[in-house]
């Protein structure tokens, strides 16, 4: 176990929200692509962005925030997904945003594994950190503005 007494590590952490996390991480930890089906909706959701926005979004957030919650990128860095409260997803009104909630399954790499396809580009550290969505929101609409700007 990677985690303190009082908090769990990254992969304790993520496994927690699979149906049987024992035999999740067991098969994690053997899958060679790296990666695991996790519920989304439990402990958290996930909202997806594009690439385009969702970088300088990420540079938004880290410039106001110490750490945000976790954050994934796929193959291409196409789409990058921020993990958020549950029920984050279902309430969400801004158009061209993907949410994942209860109901969803997002692909997760193993934590501090490098893999072809998703990878974290800030990883869990299994105190149950998530990005507050009013501040994504915020981040958002000023990485829009820069992109507009061209900067």
């Amino acid at each position: 176990m990677n985690g303190t007494a009082d908090a769990p590590g990254p992969v304790e952490w993520l496994a927690s929200v699979a149906p049987d996390p024992a035999a999740c991480r067991h098969e994690w930890e053997r899958n060679p692509l790296g990666v695991a089906l996790l519920p989304a909706g439990r402990r958290w959701d996930v909202l997806i962005l594009n690439g385009t926005l969702g970088y300088p979004t990420l540079d938004v957030l880290t410039g106001c925030v110490a750490r945000p919650g976790p954050v994934l990128a796929d193959f291409g860095d196409a789409r990058m997904g921020f993990f958020v409260p549950p029920g984050t997803s279902s309430r969400w009104l801004g158009t061209g945003v993907r949410g994942a909630g209860r109901g969803t399954w997002i692909v997760a790499p193993y934590p501090g594994r490098t893999t072809g396809g998703v990878r974290w580009l800030i990883p869990p550290d299994g105190s149950g950190t998530l990005t507050d969505p009013e501040t994504l929101e915020l981040a958002m609409h000023e990485a829009a503005v820069r992109i507009a700007r061209g900067r």
